[in-house]
């Protein structure tokens, strides 16, 4: 049995490089991956370069430059104590985006993990971690995020643990489902005949059949948690002052909706094209990767 299983683990990488390569032609002919991806890719460079995008520095206050409209000197305006929208909406993207990345690292990481350990192990583990997951699942999940930051106290980090954990019920059930049908292929069998140790079978036979759905799943949380992100941050329990967030900028121009609409118009479009191109890319990574579709 163990000569069987050794000899079928090269056989089982050249399949998976040759799925790999299948990949390629269907990414090429998937317009809205292309452009979800092109659009994010654009707002990575913009957030690492952003001092040479936006070198006006985005907390610096000028009172003599209080709400100016969109001008050459101030592209996107200034909002009520003069600091300069564009390099705020610049220099959140950053924040933003860190944050959305954060937020679904810790939500998928934890989630993979009890998913795994879960669907693997079953019995009582299952059990007691499948209803330690409906626990949190009876909760919306901007109200779990709401509930968790108002404990641990409004700050950036705390807001990226809050819409973190509220993301774990979600990767832990898709993952458990995906193991529950995994571990009966015949390869996981034979690999627990021949006493390979679990942790062993769980990341070299297991994990490889659930990436797929994972990187799926997270590129359509990130959108979501860049979303909740803001949410929270708009109520006043994510970023504080004088933090150039882009939900904190949009309660910070709700006063001046009249007479200085840039103030929020701005980042309610910058929120708005990087939602839409991750979900383009999430969309594009789900149709690509299920060989059911074809593209």
């Amino acid at each position: 049995m163990a000569d069987a299983l050794t000899a079928a683990a090269p056989a089982r990488r050249a399949r998976a490089r040759t799925r790999w390569q299948m990949l390629v032609p269907r990414i090429r002919r998937h317009k809205g991956l292309l452009v979800g991806a092109g659009i994010l890719a654009c707002l990575f460079a913009i957030a690492l370069g952003q001092n040479t995008v936006a070198p006006q520095n985005p907390i610096k206050i000028d009172i003599t430059q209080t709400l100016q409209p969109p001008t050459s000197n101030h592209v996107m305006g200034t909002d009520a104590i003069g600091r300069d929208v564009y390099s705020r909406v610049v220099h959140g993207a950053r924040i933003s985006l860190t944050v959305g990345a954060i937020s679904v690292g810790i939500a998928a990481t934890v989630g993979t993990t009890v998913g795994l350990v879960a669907g693997y192990a079953g019995g009582s583990v299952d059990a007691i971690s499948m209803r330690i997951i409906d626990v949190l699942l009876a909760f919306p999940g901007v109200l779990l995020a709401l509930g968790i930051v108002s404990v641990l106290g409004p700050s950036l980090q705390n807001l990226m643990i809050a819409v973190g954990v509220s993301g774990i019920p979600f990767f832990a059930r898709l993952v458990r489902s995906t193991v529950l049908v995994a571990k009966e292929q015949l390869y996981v069998e034979a690999a627990r005949v021949i006493g390979v140790s679990t942790p062993v079978i769980l990341a070299r036979h297991v994990l490889p059949n659930v990436v797929a759905p994972i990187i799926v799943a997270a590129s359509l949380s990130m959108g979501t948690s860049i979303l909740a992100a803001a949410g929270l941050s708009f109520i006043g329990l994510g970023s504080q002052p004088p933090t150039p967030e882009w939900g904190r900028m949009l309660t910070e121009g709700r006063d001046y909706l009249r007479d200085a609409w840039w103030i929020s118009t701005f980042p309610g479009i910058a929120i708005m094209i990087t939602v839409l191109s991750v979900n383009l890319l999430g969309d594009g990574l789900r149709d690509v990767l299920d060989p059911r579709l074809r593209i």
